[in-house]
């Protein structure tokens, strides 16, 4: 089941074009991986696809709605969470839950026991009552994605979300990810470390606005004679002509 297909999806601003007639598809509960070095025209991409940006040409449907059409349904549909995530430091770990639940529209009666729910899944009873502002960071950045997907939204974009965190707390961080897509939430990811491309069902990688490869991370190991992912991108992004954000 296609949960995002985009076919030939441009954005321009004046004579520079950010995203140049990209297409691609991605199924219900695949952990797809977008990437880029910083230019590549990434972040345009996600907004676009997220109902924040209309695009110059081409279509996308997300969740179903037409982005450019139907923005408000798209975004009532995702979850998204960026590296700078927004929770409320001086509100408690449940009382952010509770208000996100809020935002997202879940019914008031089972507020509840979604908090409840995430608290567990996080490992976080015992930090309830426990003010954001004294979590570390890698604790806030988990409690953010359980928020992300408190509404279990039929996609979460992630832009970036482990920026920061040691590589233990990433791993269990992907832990999360994996289990949001085993209950078939699709993951679409942005990341600047390699080796979580690793993690990803398929990847595409961004070069100037286009979509350079786009397989699976064993295929284009393969495809490029590469032993890992950050070899298959060096590759491709020095093919890159302009210059980075």
């Amino acid at each position: 089941m296609k949960v995002i297909s985009v076919n030939n999806l441009t954005k321009t601003f004046g004579t520079f074009t950010a995203v140049d007639n990209i297409s691609f598809e991605v199924t219900k509960g695949e952990i797809f991986g977008f990437l880029g070095a910083n230019g590549a025209g990434k972040t345009t991409a996600i907004r676009m696809l997220c109902g924040l940006s209309k695009p110059t040409s081409g279509t996308g449907m997300v969740a179903g709605f037409n982005i450019e059409t139907e923005s408000e349904k798209v975004k009532a549909s995702i979850g998204y969470m960026s590296q700078k995530f927004s929770l409320y430091e001086d509100l408690k770990v449940w009382e952010n839950i509770r208000l996100y639940a809020g935002i997202y529209g879940v019914p008031e009666k089972n507020i509840s026991a979604k908090i409840d729910q995430h608290l567990q899944t996080l490992g976080f009873e015992k930090e309830r009552e426990t003010l954001v502002k004294a979590l570390p960071l890698g604790w806030k950045q988990k409690l953010s994605f359980s928020i992300a997907i408190v509404h279990d939204p039929k996609i979460v974009f992630l832009d970036e979300p482990t920026g920061g965190v040691d590589p233990v707390t990433r791993r269990q961080f992907w832990e999360l990810i994996y289990q949001a897509a085993n209950r078939g939430i699709t993951i679409f990811v942005t990341t600047h470390y390699m080796d979580e491309a690793e993690y990803c069902d398929r990847v595409s990688i961004m070069v100037d606005g286009k979509i350079e490869a786009l397989d699976s991370p064993k295929n284009l190991k393969n495809k490029y004679s590469s032993k890992n992912m950050d070899e298959v991108f060096q590759r491709l992004a020095r093919k890159a002509s302009r210059d980075a954000d």
